[in-house]
């Protein structure tokens, strides 16, 4: 699903009000907020709305129109602001409906007792700084502490880039209309937004063909479910997938092991592992079902010959977890990966080595899996400034021409004609080896015939709905092992909101 700049939401806004009317779009918005509701309210107290006078204003009085149920409903609004016939339609649907309207500025007593607020004040038309207006509203709903569900962006967020102001909204939950904004997965908008869902009332991507930034899209449940492949009836165990691990080194063997791990429980019917002979005790006590083959680092070249070798019977190549920083090890990685014919996704030691020769590798199907420090030196313009990850890695990308997987809070994937953005990301992740998983798991994509931007997007999606189930699991402690375990059940539980298209919550 595409997620917009402010200028892209307008041009599909505009479309679908052409099509649909303005009217009976924004009472599906509302019907959508309305939906919402009880699960974020707390305690017994009343639903309070805050409306600014434009029509996010409109679709917090539509919410409550068609919320039907048993709560108080009061809006904070302006009655002298006319508005739109769609913004008049459902200010007089809530009061037949019976919500309470009361003028702004708002009552600080109504907003302590709220069971959950709706912030309805500026939405995707938002400018920073704030008016002086809309930002004491932001400071009386954030001291009425009350839970906040945010229509289409937090008040304060920029809805493009996802740059907060002095004064923001912290929503429990964020509802976009239409499509996802792009600031609200961008931080610092992504901590500001809470839970992401999204209510599509029957908006098209297409309609922002041509208008502003290149195209920006949010993995959703559907596109995951989509491309995981499905083993077939008559699979053996190298049609399944059969990838190849050139991980792991005498320091660090575990590298390997967990790398190995994730390509297996990702679902390959065959893991090899290529390791330095001073790693095969190690990798042995751990590895049971996944067949280990050495070489001698100390002969590059010789180790570059048995590696390819090794490849004539599997179907990807996962290099760089764990291996070292010396000459040997670039030769090694570079021969490999200049040499093979095979899909392969390189980490950690790799990206070291094959820095330098990126312009080597731009027919390759090739993923690289950096995070942010990584990013930093790959890319040769030092370290990413708040703001710019976006544009670093589109950057990146145009240049390079190489699948890249750039980690993080909310994980960016770039190909050539659109940056993908993950959403299911999650602090359990943040632990030693975790990266390791999603290289064996990218590893088992490409494997089992999945293009390089589509193998790193499904696997950072599924990574994190592993590590979040983990760490429902575990509580607390998760390890990498834990998200390696946790990838079989979280391909089950991606699930699609039965009236919500939700993105991550």
């Amino acid at each position: 699903m595409r997620a917009v700049t402010a200028a892209q939401m307008r041009a599909i806004d505009a479309a679908a009000v052409a099509r649909e009317g303005e009217v009976a779009l924004m009472r599906a918005a509302g019907e959508a907020i309305a939906r919402l509701i009880d699960r974020y309210a707390r305690g017994d107290g009343p639903i309070v709305a805050v409306a600014g006078p434009g029509n996010n204003g409109g679709d917090a009085y539509a919410a409550l129109a068609s919320y039907g149920g048993t709560r108080r409903c009061i809006v904070f609004g302006d009655p002298a602001a006319g508005g739109s016939a769609a913004r008049r339609d459902a200010r007089e649907r809530a009061r037949v409906a019976g919500v309470e309207e009361r003028p702004l500025p708002t009552d600080a007593q109504t907003l302590r007792a709220a069971a959950l607020v709706l912030d309805g004040v500026l939405g995707v038309n938002a400018r920073l700084p704030l008016d002086e207006h809309s930002a004491q509203l932001v400071d009386a709903m954030t001291a009425g502490g009350a839970p906040i569900l945010a229509l289409d962006v937090p008040t304060g967020i920029d809805p493009t880039s996802g740059t907060a102001g002095e004064r923001v909204v912290r929503a429990a939950a964020t509802i976009a209309l239409g499509r996802p904004k792009l600031g609200c997965l961008l931080e610092a908008g992504r901590d500001a937004a809470g839970e992401l869902w999204c209510a599509p009332i029957g908006m098209r991507d297409d309609d922002a063909r041509g208008v502003d930034d290149p195209r920006t899209d949010v993995m959703t449940a559907a596109e995951f479910a989509a491309l995981l492949p499905r083993r077939a009836a008559e699979s053996d165990k190298r049609s399944s997938g059969a990838p190849l691990i050139v991980a792991g080194s005498t320091q660090f063997p575990g590298a390997a092991v967990l790398c190995a791990w994730g390509a297996a429980r990702a679902g390959a019917g065959y893991v090899t592992v290529a390791a330095p002979e001073g790693a095969a005790a190690a990798l042995r006590a751990h590895l049971v079902e996944q067949v280990v083959v050495t070489y001698d680092e100390r002969d590059p070249a010789g180790a570059v010959r048995t590696i390819l070798e090794l490849t004539n019977r599997c179907t990807s190549i996962a290099i760089g977890p764990g291996l070292g920083l010396s000459d040997a090890f670039s030769t090694i990685v570079n021969g490999v990966i200049g040499e093979t014919e095979l899909p392969v996704v390189a980490d950690a030691g790799a990206l070291y080595h094959l820095s330098k020769r990126l312009s080597d590798y731009r027919e390759k199907r090739l993923v690289l899996t950096p995070h942010a420090g990584e990013f930093a030196r790959l890319s040769g313009k030092g370290t990413i400034a708040p703001g710019e990850r976006l544009t670093r890695l589109r950057a990146f990308v145009d240049e390079h021409g190489i699948a890249t997987l750039l980690k993080g809070r909310t994980t960016l994937i770039g190909g050539r004609d659109a940056t993908y953005l993950n959403p299911t990301g999650t602090n359990a992740l943040a632990t030693a080896g975790t990266g390791d998983v999603l290289t064996g798991a990218i590893a088992t994509l490409l494997a089992q015939e999945l293009d390089p931007v589509d193998a790193a997007r499904a696997g950072a999606y599924w990574h994190g709905l592993a590590g979040r189930l983990a760490l429902e699991e575990r509580r607390r402690g998760v390890v990498a092992r834990d998200v390696a375990d946790a990838l079989g059940p979280a391909s089950e539980v991606a699930r699609e909101d039965a009236a919500l298209l939700r993105i991550v919550g």
